[in-house]
């Protein structure tokens, strides 16, 4: 069904787009220049046949071409297969691009207009460049096959780490981030990272599928901070870490009227207890002093004998890799 499903010109262009990164129905239509009815029906087939995966977001709908599955094998393989220089492609490609300076542009507006409240946060601790890596340090000696970033926001962890990963996953609930996120992974040419939309109490992933788990900034705006530890247990494979960065206790009270901070930070104690009853063994903390705010790592691992490896997604080949 899947090779039938591919055997058409149409198809095979949207599977050479959506292997490059996901697009939206009305995206996919601007770029093959079809309708949309014509483009669904076409998207349809090939959700149904296992060759693409399909990921609501909102009143949005992305495509991707799949990650798992005998289909998704057979999409490698025909990926591998289209030439390189054929030029309805090469068309695409460069209907794709400007899609992406499109998406491109839309994040630094939003940047432009958020520069001010995200500036004074950070002019409140250590230069981020410290804290990325102490981050990069405390991931620094393991092997780290999947990556699950829980409320990943603009994607940043993903770019600081992707290069250092096999496959990389940003769980957020803000479409607006979320677009952020997608833009800044474009232009990192991190192809092989994801996000998606998702509650990160609920995160839409299995359990025991990540190596590493990691939480920047997110349990200050928590409204149950242990529950996002929790889930992070749930979906960590046994022996595999978890990086947590946040805030220790402070009196900052402009945080949590202006800029929706419901803690202001947590104890090394609190933090250790929520990992202990989440079933994680605590490594450690590491404190980074600044003034008025300390920025905090602490690390854990999920006991137990490691399982064999899940890939989330196996990478995928480029469209005329192999010509």
């Amino acid at each position: 069904m899947g090779l039938k499903a591919a055997a058409e010109p149409t198809r095979l262009r949207l599977l050479a787009l959506l292997a490059q990164g996901e697009l939206t129905v009305s995206e996919i239509t601007h770029i093959v220049g079809q309708s949309q009815p014509r483009v669904s029906r076409h998207l349809k087939l090939m959700c149904d046949a296992g060759l693409l995966d399909r990921f609501p977001e909102g009143a949005w709908v992305f495509y991707r071409v799949a990650v798992g599955g005998p289909a998704a094998v057979l999409a490698r393989t025909v990926l591998g297969l289209l030439p390189a220089e054929d030029s309805v492609l090469a068309t695409d490609r460069r209907r794709l691009q400007s899609i992406r300076d499109g998406r491109a542009a839309r994040a630094a507006a939003y940047f432009r207009d958020n520069a001010s409240r995200w500036d004074e946060i950070r002019s409140l601790h250590v230069d981020e460049r410290e804290v990325e890596g102490a981050l990069l340090d405390s991931l620094a000696d393991r092997r780290i096959a999947v990556l699950a970033d829980l409320g990943t926001g603009t994607g940043r962890v993903l770019e600081l780490l992707g290069p250092r990963v096999e496959q990389g996953i940003g769980i957020d609930l803000s479409r607006e981030m979320l677009a952020v996120a997608r833009a800044n992974l474009e232009r990192a040419g991190l192809n092989h990272c994801m996000v998606r939309q998702g509650d990160i109490t609920q995160a839409p992933l299995p359990p025991a599928s990540a190596d590493a788990v990691t939480i920047h900034q997110v349990l200050h705006y928590a409204a149950e901070p242990a529950a996002v530890v929790a889930e992070a247990a749930r979906i960590l494979r046994p022996g595999g870490l978890l990086v947590a960065v946040d805030f220790a206790p402070h009196q900052q009270e402009a945080l949590r009227d202006h800029h929706a901070h419901r803690r202001l930070g947590f104890a090394d104690d609190e933090v250790a207890g929520w990992l202990a009853a989440a079933g994680l063994e605590f490594d450690g903390a590491r404190h980074l002093a600044g003034k008025p705010l300390t920025v905090v790592l602490w690390r854990a691992h999920k006991p137990g004998p490691e399982l064999p490896e899940v890939p989330i997604f196996p990478p995928l080949a480029p469209a005329g890799a192999t010509a």
